[in-house]
Protein backbone atom coordinates (compact mmCIF):
# COMPACT_ATOMS: atom_id res chain seq x y z
CA UNK A 1 0.00 0.00 0.00
CA UNK A 2 1.38 3.37 -0.94
CA UNK A 3 1.90 5.86 1.85
CA UNK A 4 -0.33 8.39 0.07
CA UNK A 5 -3.29 5.98 -0.01
CA UNK A 6 -2.80 5.04 3.65
CA UNK A 7 -2.78 8.74 4.51
CA UNK A 8 -6.01 9.19 2.54
CA UNK A 9 -7.62 6.48 4.66
CA UNK A 10 -6.30 7.97 7.89
CA UNK A 11 -7.30 11.52 6.98
CA UNK A 12 -10.94 10.68 6.23
CA UNK A 13 -13.33 12.05 8.86
CA UNK A 14 -17.06 11.98 9.52
CA UNK A 15 -17.84 15.62 8.68
CA UNK A 16 -21.12 17.12 9.87
CA UNK A 17 -20.60 20.83 9.18
CA UNK A 18 -20.25 22.08 5.62
CA UNK A 19 -19.44 25.33 3.86
CA UNK A 20 -21.80 26.81 1.28
CA UNK A 21 -19.36 26.04 -1.55
CA UNK A 22 -21.10 24.13 -4.32
CA UNK A 23 -20.00 20.61 -5.20
CA UNK A 24 -19.41 20.28 -8.93
CA UNK A 25 -21.18 17.66 -11.01
CA UNK A 26 -17.77 16.41 -12.10
CA UNK A 27 -16.60 15.78 -8.52
CA UNK A 28 -19.87 14.06 -7.64
CA UNK A 29 -19.61 11.90 -10.76
CA UNK A 30 -16.10 10.77 -9.80
CA UNK A 31 -17.29 9.87 -6.29
CA UNK A 32 -20.16 7.80 -7.67
CA UNK A 33 -17.79 6.19 -10.15
CA UNK A 34 -15.67 5.10 -7.18
CA UNK A 35 -18.75 3.51 -5.62
CA UNK A 36 -19.58 1.74 -8.89
CA UNK A 37 -16.23 -0.05 -8.85
CA UNK A 38 -16.64 -1.55 -5.38
CA UNK A 39 -16.52 -5.36 -5.08
CA UNK A 40 -19.87 -7.12 -4.74
CA UNK A 41 -21.22 -10.62 -4.21
CA UNK A 42 -21.67 -12.39 -7.60
CA UNK A 43 -20.76 -9.01 -9.12
CA UNK A 44 -24.47 -8.28 -8.65
CA UNK A 45 -23.75 -4.61 -7.87
CA UNK A 46 -26.86 -4.40 -5.64
CA UNK A 47 -26.46 -0.70 -4.86
CA UNK A 48 -28.65 2.15 -6.01
CA UNK A 49 -28.07 5.86 -5.27
CA UNK A 50 -30.54 8.73 -4.95
CA UNK A 51 -28.92 12.17 -5.16
CA UNK A 52 -30.69 15.01 -3.37
CA UNK A 53 -29.66 18.63 -3.91
CA UNK A 54 -33.05 20.31 -3.67
CA UNK A 55 -33.50 22.18 -0.35
CA UNK A 56 -37.20 21.42 -0.05
CA UNK A 57 -36.68 17.69 -0.60
CA UNK A 58 -33.90 17.62 2.00
CA UNK A 59 -36.17 19.42 4.45
CA UNK A 60 -39.13 17.09 3.83
CA UNK A 61 -36.97 14.02 4.24
CA UNK A 62 -35.21 15.30 7.37
CA UNK A 63 -38.48 16.20 9.08
CA UNK A 64 -40.18 12.94 8.13
CA UNK A 65 -37.28 10.88 9.48
CA UNK A 66 -37.13 13.05 12.61
CA UNK A 67 -40.80 12.39 13.30
CA UNK A 68 -40.20 8.63 13.40
CA UNK A 69 -37.06 9.13 15.50
CA UNK A 70 -39.08 11.18 17.96
CA UNK A 71 -41.51 8.28 18.35
CA UNK A 72 -38.65 5.84 18.94
CA UNK A 73 -36.96 8.10 21.50
CA UNK A 74 -40.27 8.52 23.30
CA UNK A 75 -40.49 4.73 23.66
CA UNK A 76 -37.02 4.84 25.22
CA UNK A 77 -38.24 7.27 27.84
CA UNK A 78 -36.20 10.24 26.60
CA UNK A 79 -37.70 13.49 27.88
CA UNK A 80 -39.49 15.76 25.41
CA UNK A 81 -37.05 18.65 25.84
CA UNK A 82 -34.08 16.42 25.06
CA UNK A 83 -35.87 14.86 22.07
CA UNK A 84 -36.66 18.29 20.62
CA UNK A 85 -33.04 19.37 20.97
CA UNK A 86 -31.74 16.24 19.22
CA UNK A 87 -34.33 16.48 16.46
CA UNK A 88 -33.58 20.15 15.79
CA UNK A 89 -29.86 19.40 15.41
CA UNK A 90 -30.54 16.42 13.15
CA UNK A 91 -32.90 18.29 10.84
CA UNK A 92 -30.50 21.24 10.55
CA UNK A 93 -27.59 18.91 9.79
CA UNK A 94 -29.39 17.26 6.87
CA UNK A 95 -30.93 20.49 5.60
CA UNK A 96 -27.55 22.25 5.55
CA UNK A 97 -25.62 19.50 3.80
CA UNK A 98 -25.03 20.56 0.17
CA UNK A 99 -25.76 17.03 -1.08
CA UNK A 100 -27.52 14.05 0.44
CA UNK A 101 -27.06 10.61 -1.08
CA UNK A 102 -29.55 7.91 -0.12
CA UNK A 103 -27.84 4.56 -0.61
CA UNK A 104 -30.22 1.71 -1.34
CA UNK A 105 -30.08 -2.06 -1.84
CA UNK A 106 -31.81 -4.20 -4.42
CA UNK A 107 -31.92 -7.99 -4.54
CA UNK A 108 -32.75 -7.96 -8.26
CA UNK A 109 -29.51 -9.62 -9.39
CA UNK A 110 -28.72 -11.61 -6.26
CA UNK A 111 -29.16 -15.40 -6.10
CA UNK A 112 -32.60 -16.77 -5.19
CA UNK A 113 -32.96 -19.71 -2.79
CA UNK A 114 -36.02 -21.66 -1.59
CA UNK A 115 -34.92 -21.82 2.06
CA UNK A 116 -34.83 -19.01 4.65
CA UNK A 117 -31.25 -19.71 5.81
CA UNK A 118 -29.70 -19.05 2.43
CA UNK A 119 -32.10 -16.18 1.68
CA UNK A 120 -30.88 -14.45 4.83
CA UNK A 121 -27.23 -15.08 3.95
CA UNK A 122 -27.77 -13.73 0.45
CA UNK A 123 -29.31 -10.55 1.86
CA UNK A 124 -26.35 -10.10 4.22
CA UNK A 125 -24.01 -10.50 1.25
CA UNK A 126 -25.90 -7.72 -0.52
CA UNK A 127 -25.63 -5.50 2.58
CA UNK A 128 -21.87 -6.11 2.71
CA UNK A 129 -21.60 -5.21 -0.97
CA UNK A 130 -23.48 -1.96 -0.47
CA UNK A 131 -21.24 -1.13 2.49
CA UNK A 132 -18.17 -1.61 0.27
CA UNK A 133 -19.63 0.88 -2.22
CA UNK A 134 -20.23 3.37 0.58
CA UNK A 135 -16.64 3.07 1.79
CA UNK A 136 -15.39 3.72 -1.73
CA UNK A 137 -17.55 6.84 -1.86
CA UNK A 138 -16.21 8.17 1.44
CA UNK A 139 -12.61 7.68 0.35
CA UNK A 140 -13.27 9.17 -3.09
CA UNK A 141 -14.84 12.20 -1.38
CA UNK A 142 -11.74 12.62 0.76
CA UNK A 143 -9.62 12.42 -2.38
CA UNK A 144 -11.70 15.25 -3.87
CA UNK A 145 -11.13 17.44 -0.82
CA UNK A 146 -14.75 16.94 0.26
CA UNK A 147 -16.19 15.93 3.59
CA UNK A 148 -18.79 13.23 4.10
CA UNK A 149 -20.62 11.37 6.83
CA UNK A 150 -22.28 7.96 6.81
CA UNK A 151 -25.62 7.75 8.67
CA UNK A 152 -27.61 4.54 9.12
CA UNK A 153 -30.80 6.42 10.06
CA UNK A 154 -32.80 5.17 7.02
CA UNK A 155 -32.64 1.63 8.43
CA UNK A 156 -34.85 2.75 11.33
CA UNK A 157 -37.49 4.27 9.06
CA UNK A 158 -37.29 2.60 5.66
CA UNK A 159 -41.03 3.02 5.09
CA UNK A 160 -40.76 6.77 5.79
CA UNK A 161 -37.84 7.22 3.38
CA UNK A 162 -39.63 5.16 0.72
CA UNK A 163 -42.82 7.20 1.00
CA UNK A 164 -41.07 10.59 1.06
CA UNK A 165 -38.86 9.85 -1.95
CA UNK A 166 -41.31 7.54 -3.75
CA UNK A 167 -38.88 4.63 -3.75
CA UNK A 168 -40.23 1.31 -5.12
CA UNK A 169 -40.98 -1.39 -2.54
CA UNK A 170 -38.27 -3.73 -3.80
CA UNK A 171 -35.57 -1.10 -3.12
CA UNK A 172 -34.38 -0.94 0.50
CA UNK A 173 -32.95 2.36 1.83
CA UNK A 174 -29.77 1.48 3.74
CA UNK A 175 -27.88 4.66 4.50
CA UNK A 176 -27.77 8.43 4.17
CA UNK A 177 -24.52 10.11 3.16
CA UNK A 178 -24.02 13.85 3.59
CA UNK A 179 -21.50 15.42 1.23
CA UNK A 180 -19.91 18.84 0.84
CA UNK A 181 -16.84 20.93 1.50
CA UNK A 182 -16.06 20.77 5.23
CA UNK A 183 -16.52 23.88 7.34
CA UNK A 184 -14.13 22.24 9.79
CA UNK A 185 -12.51 18.86 10.15
CA UNK A 186 -12.90 16.87 13.38
CA UNK A 187 -9.93 15.44 15.21
CA UNK A 188 -9.32 11.74 14.57
CA UNK A 189 -11.20 9.41 16.94
CA UNK A 190 -9.14 6.84 18.85
CA UNK A 191 -8.39 3.52 17.18
CA UNK A 192 -7.77 0.20 18.89
CA UNK A 193 -4.17 -1.04 18.60
CA UNK A 194 -3.50 -3.84 16.13
CA UNK A 195 -2.64 -6.29 18.92
CA UNK A 196 -6.23 -5.95 20.19
CA UNK A 197 -7.87 -6.75 16.87
CA UNK A 198 -5.46 -9.10 15.06
CA UNK A 199 -5.36 -12.74 16.15
CA UNK A 200 -3.09 -15.66 15.36
CA UNK A 201 -3.96 -18.57 13.12
CA UNK A 202 -4.43 -22.10 14.43
CA UNK A 203 -0.68 -22.87 14.02
CA UNK A 204 0.36 -20.05 16.33
CA UNK A 205 1.82 -17.86 13.60
CA UNK A 206 0.81 -14.21 13.17
CA UNK A 207 -1.93 -13.79 10.58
Amino acid sequence: MSLSFLNLIKNRRSVKEYSSKEVSKEALSRILEGARWAPSAHNAQPWRFIIIRDSLTKQRLAKAMASRWNQDMSKNGILKERRESLIKASVELFENAPIIIIVCLTMDNMEEYPDERRKKIEYVMAVQSVAAAIENMLLAAEGEGLGSCWFCAPLFCQDVVRKTLRIPKHIDPQALITLGYPANKPNPPPRKPLEDIVHQDCWGHPV
